[in-house]
């Protein structure tokens, strides 16, 4: 069950624009919620900034691997996180974009509402988006079969019959991890194999996996959940149904780093590159969650690296000895 928990916005009163604050955090997911805690109970003049509280965690319905907290909605998780924040006193400004960001003697952030924020230390936590086949019934069975994410949701589908729709290494990779848990994998690509060939003899040798290359998926059906889905065998232009319990989408990861492109060092996939500090390739930048060149797109490692980056920018501050 969802639940709709309406978001308090925050007091104007808490919104400084014409000081310059120590750490701010741009990003209401796991990481910036987190980022914001630590460097508020670290004492630095902090400000949490952003759109949806919540982030990537309003795609979810259930979450079952975050520690201490067992199988959860996502939107209680979310208020879960609220409620701490709340409780520390973290300013939150919500429902505001950021326009652009610039570095001079220090950070400028420019919003939506007109108004510009200046911070000594930054952290960018603006996550991602898992590609999307954008085929009907895609969004109607989000959730309800149709994932985005084998680490998160692999479980959910034990002894069952599952597709995984791609390629690449990572729908490879996805494809063997779901082979340990579900009755039978079907990968279906609209190509041929992209990945590692190791991994691709790896596959073929699996018993219950059945592949389907030079196949595209043009629908996912269903009742209440997904039943399966409708393709379209390329080769001889002839359509069938493939029934399945799920299906996970593995075709990338969009990451919304486009705010510091020309500022900082991104890899090939747009994501920004950090170190085990979170720190980027400017000083004092710093950069956490799914919008990171790191490979596990997790809510706990997200909510840590914000916790990474926070402790780093006190550490950054103190040793200019800014005060």
């Amino acid at each position: 069950m969802m639940f709709n928990f309406q978001i308090e916005k925050p007091k104007t009163a808490l919104i400084d624009y014409q000081t310059t604050y120590d750490f701010i955090a741009l990003g209401l997911g796991p990481a910036g919620m987190n980022g914001a805690l630590y460097a508020k109970r670290k004492g630095l003049k902090t400000l949490l900034v952003g759109y949806d509280l919540g982030g990537q965690l309003n795609n979810t319905s259930d979450v079952d691997n975050y520690l201490g907290l067992g199988n959860v909605d996502a939107s209680v998780m979310i208020q879960k996180f609220k409620e701490h924040i709340t409780a520390l006193e973290v300013p939150m400004l919500t429902e505001v974009k950021v326009t652009s960001i610039q570095k001079n003697d220090v950070f400028e952030i420019s919003l939506d509402n007109g108004e510009i924020l200046k911070t000594k230390t930054l952290l960018y936590a603006f996550g991602g988006n898992p590609r999307k086949l954008g085929i009907p019934g895609e969004q109607a069975y989000a959730s309800k079969g149709v994932s985005y994410c084998v680490t998160c949701d692999a479980p959910f589908f034990k002894k069952k019959h599952v597709i995984v729709a791609g390629g690449g290494n990572s729908a490879l990779d996805a494809v063997i991890d779901l082979s340990r848990i579900a009755s039978k994998v079907t990968i279906v690509h609209r190509s041929q194999f992209k990945g590692d060939q190791t991994t691709i003899d790896q596959i073929k040798a699996l018993p219950n996996v059945d592949i389907h290359l030079e196949t595209q998926i043009l629908e996912v059906q269903g009742d209440i959940t997904m039943t399966g889905v409708r393709v379209l065998d390329k080769k001889t232009q002839t359509e069938s149904f493939i029934e399945a319990d799920g299906i996970f989408i593995e075709i990338g990861h969009i990451p919304n780093s486009s705010l510091l492109e020309g500022l900082v060092d991104l890899n090939d996939a747009k994501e920004i590159k950090v170190d085990r500090f979170q720190q980027t390739s400017v000083p004092g930048l710093y950069a956490a969650g799914d919008v990171t060149d790191n490979p596990n797109k997790q809510i706990i490692i997200a909510t840590s690296e914000g916790a990474v980056a926070a402790l780093s920018a006190t550490s950054f501050i103190n040793q200019k000895g800014d005060k």
